[in-house]
C-alpha cells in the first residue's frame, strides 16, 4: 500500500508506475510480482478506503495463502466485500488454469526413480480433492509412466476394494509395475491401519500376477507418506 504524506492511502493508479501491478509485471515479468501483486491484477480494482494489493493480500491471509484460496466456493467469494460474482469467477478461472498448467505435462516423458517423482505428479491432481480417490499409476519395465488410472472414489476400505478393479487396465496395458495412490481429504497423509491392510492385500494379489506393487502412497495437503519407505504392507 502506498500513501501519500498525509498517511492515507492512495489508489494504485496514482502509484508511481514502477510500483503498479501491471505495469511492473509487463516491464519486469511475472516472476517480479509477489502474490498479492499478481492477485491485484486479476481483481482490478479495489474498494473505497482499500486499494486492490491491500485487499488482495487480506484475501490471502484470510484463506491461509493460495491452497485456501482455491478450495474456496465462487458463492463464498462473490459474499466477500468488494468482491463480487465477476471478481470471485476470474480468481476461480486463473487458479484453474494454473492447476491445469501444472498437469500438463505429458505422464509418458516421466520415469518414476523414488516416491518424489510419484508426489510430484500427483499432489496436485489429489491433495486438494475433497473425498477419497484411489489412483494407479502403471509403469512399464523401465518405470517410464505409461498412464494413471482412477479406481475409487469415495471412502475406501480392504472389503470394497476388488483386486480386478485395481489391477485391469495394469493387464490391459500389459505393466510391469504399479504405483497406488490414494488422498486423504483431512489433509493428513498417515497411514491409517486399513491403509496397510489394503497394500499389503494389493502387494499380495500383484505377485500372483506377475504386477509388482512398487508403493502405495497417501496424498494430504503438500505432505505424503510412502509406505514402502515406511515399510507398512510390504515384506
Amino acid at each position: 500500500m502506498v500513501t501519500d504524506a498525509s498517511g492515507y492511502h492512495r489508489a494504485v493508479k496514482e502509484w508511481p508506475e514502477s510500483e503498479q501491478p501491471r505495469e511492473k509485471l509487463a516491464h519486469l515479468g511475472p516472476d517480479r510480482l509477489d502474490n498479492p501483486e499478481l492477485l491485484a491484477i486479476l481483481l482490478r480494482v479495489g474498494v473505497t478506503g482499500q486499494d486492490v494489493v491491500t485487499m488482495a493480500r487480506e484475501l490471502i491471509l484470510r484463506y491461509e495463502g493460495l491452497v485456501g484460496l482455491s478450495r474456496a466456493s465462487v458463492a463464498e467469494l462473490s459474499d466477500i466485500h468488494g468482491m463480487g460474482p465477476a471478481k470471485a469467477v476470474t480468481i476461480k478461472a486463473a487458479l484453474e488454469l494454473g492447476r491445469r498448467l501444472l498437469l500438463e505435462e505429458p505422464e509418458e516423458r516421466a520415469q518414476v526413480r523414488s516416491p518424489e517423482d510419484v508426489a510430484a505428479m500427483l499432489q496436485i491432481r489429489m491433495g486438494l480433492l475433497e473425498r477419497e480417490e484411489l489412483h494407479v499409476v502403471l509403469l512399464n519395465t523401465k518405470n517410464h509412466v505409461l498412464g494413471t488410472r482412477v479406481v475409487y472414489k469415495g471412502s475406501l476400505n480392504s472389503s470394497m476394494i476388488r483386486t480386478a478393479e485395481v489391477f485391469r487396465d495394469a493387464i490391459k496395458e500389459n505393466a510391469a509395475a504399479v504405483i497406488i495412490a490414494h488422498n486423504h481429504p483431512s489433509g493428513d497423509p498417515t497411514p491409517s491401519p486399513e491403509d496397510v491392510r489394503v497394500t499389503r492385500d494389493l502387494a499380495a494379489a500383484g505377485k500372483l500376477l506377475d504386477i509388482e506393487v512398487l508403493d502405495h502412497l497417501v496424498i494430504g495437503h503438500q505432505r505424503y507418506v510412502s509406505l514402502r519407505r515406511k515399510k507398512l504392507g510390504f515384506e
